[in-house]
C-alpha cells in the first residue's frame, strides 16, 4: 500500500519520504488504531492520500516536540539506514498512536507554491494574447497561496518575470523554449476550499508545514515565505463545493479575462462536481468573446498510477481552443515547456 507511493517520494527527490514510507509500509498494523484504519481503509486508498496524512501526522507531531523518539530520522540528523528507520518507528508508533490517529481524519492540503512557477507561464500567455486584466479563480485553493502568483518572483528558462523583489522565488528547472514573458494584471482573486485555510493562522501554517517534506529546504523556505505574503495580502476565499461555487460565480465579464485555474486538486473531486464544473465552463463559454474571454487552466496529474508527469492544459474561449502547454514535476520544479515561446 505505501510501496508506490515510497518510489515516487524518493523519485521526487526525498530520500527521507522514501524510506519512511517504506517503513510504514512494514510496521504498521492491527496493533494500533492508526495501523487498523490504515489497513482497512473506507474509501479511495489512493484519492484520500492516506500515506501523505500518516507522514503528515508525523512530521507535525515533530515539529511541536511531541514526538522526541523519532526525531533522529529527520534532518538535521543524516537519514539512518532503512532497517533503524524500522525499528525506529515500530518503537514509537505505538506512543504516538492517540495523537497521530487523528491525522487520518483530514485531506491533506499541501498548498504547493511551486506550482505557480507552472501556472504563471499561462497566466503572461492569456495577458500577451488579451492584454486584458485578469479575473482569478481557483478550485481546490486551501489556503490560496496560489492566488498571490503575482506577487512571486520567476526565473523560468532565463525569462525573469512577476515581482521582481518578491521573497517568494520560483525557479524550475526549465526544458524547452522560454515562455512569452508579459506582465498580467490581476483585478480580481478568490477561491473555495471544501476546507478552507486561514494562512494568518499560525497553528494553519503549522499544518501545511507539516505536509511540506522535511529534508526540502528550498520548498520549507519558499512555503514560509509565502505564508509571510499571504499574511500582509489575505486571499479571498469561501468554503464549499467546488461545482456549486462554479456555477455560481464564473461567468464572462467585459473588459477582462476570466480564468478558473486548480493545480492537483481534481484527484480529491467527486466525478459529480467534475462533471458539473466542466460543463459549466462549457456552456459560460459560448458566452465569452474577444472582449470577455474564459479560460480554464489545469495542472492535473491525469495519467494516474503512471510514470507519466502531470499536465499544463489550457482550454480557452471564445472558439474552445484546447492547448498542451507544459509538463512538469508534480510540485513545480521541473517544467518541460511546449507553448509559444518568447
Amino acid at each position: 500500500m505505501f510501496a508506490g507511493w515510497a518510489d515516487a517520494w524518493e523519485a521526487m527527490g526525498s530520500p527521507l519520504m522514501g524510506a519512511l514510507g517504506r517503513a510504514l509500509g512494514t510496521v504498521l498494523d492491527e496493533t494500533t488504531e492508526t495501523g487498523r484504519r490504515v489497513l482497512n481503509w473506507q474509501g479511495d486508498f489512493r484519492g484520500d492520500a492516506v500515506p501523505i496524512r500518516v507522514t503528515g501526522g508525523l512530521n507535525a507531531l515533530r515539529r511541536s516536540g511531541q514526538a522526541p523518539g523519532i526525531e533522529a530520522l529527520y534532518p538535521p540528523n543524516d537519514l539512518p539506514p532503512q532497517g533503524e528507520v524500522e525499528a525506529i518507528l515500530k518503537r514509537e508508533l505505538p506512543k504516538l498512536d492517540a495523537a497521530l490517529a487523528p491525522w487520518l481524519g483530514h485531506a491533506p492540503q499541501t498548498n504547493e507554491v511551486g506550482r505557480s512557477g507552472v501556472i504563471w507561464p499561462a497566466l503572461m500567455l492569456i495577458s500577451a494574447r488579451t492584454g486584458l486584466p485578469l479575473r482569478l479563480f481557483e478550485l481546490g485553493a486551501s489556503a490560496g497561496l496560489n492566488l498571490n502568483c503575482d506577487r512571486f518572483r520567476y526565473d523560468l528558462g532565463g525569462a525573469k518575470a512577476g515581482a521582481v523583489k518578491s521573497g517568494v522565488h520560483l525557479s524550475p528547472a526549465w526544458h524547452g523554449p522560454p515562455p512569452l514573458v508579459a506582465q498580467p494584471v490581476v483585478a480580481e482573486r478568490r477561491g473555495v476550499d471544501i476546507n478552507p485555510l486561514d494562512a494568518t493562522d499560525a497553528a494553519v501554517g503549522e499544518r501545511l508545514m507539516a505536509y511540506c517534506w522535511p529534508d526540502q529546504e528550498k520548498r520549507i523556505e519558499r512555503l514560509k515565505a509565502a505564508l509571510a505574503l499571504a499574511a500582509a495580502y489575505p486571499p479571498a476565499l469561501d468554503g464549499g463545493d467546488a461545482a456549486d461555487w462554479t456555477e455560481a460565480l464564473v461567468e464572462p465579464q467585459a473588459g477582462h479575462a476570466t480564468v478558473v485555474f486548480h493545480t492537483i486538486a481534481l484527484q480529491y473531486f467527486s466525478a459529480d462536481s467534475k462533471r458539473r464544473i466542466a460543463d459549466h465552463l462549457h456552456r459560460r463559454g459560448n458566452a465569452a468573446s474577444a472582449d470577455a474571454p474564459l479560460f480554464w487552466v489545469r495542472f492535473e496529474d491525469e495519467y494516474e498510477d503512471t510514470d507519466i508527469a502531470p499536465t499544463l492544459k489550457m482550454t480557452s474561449w471564445p472558439g474552445t481552443h484546447e492547448e498542451h502547454l507544459a509538463d512538469a514535476h508534480p510540485h513545480g520544479s521541473r517544467i518541460t515547456w511546449h507553448g509559444p515561446a518568447a
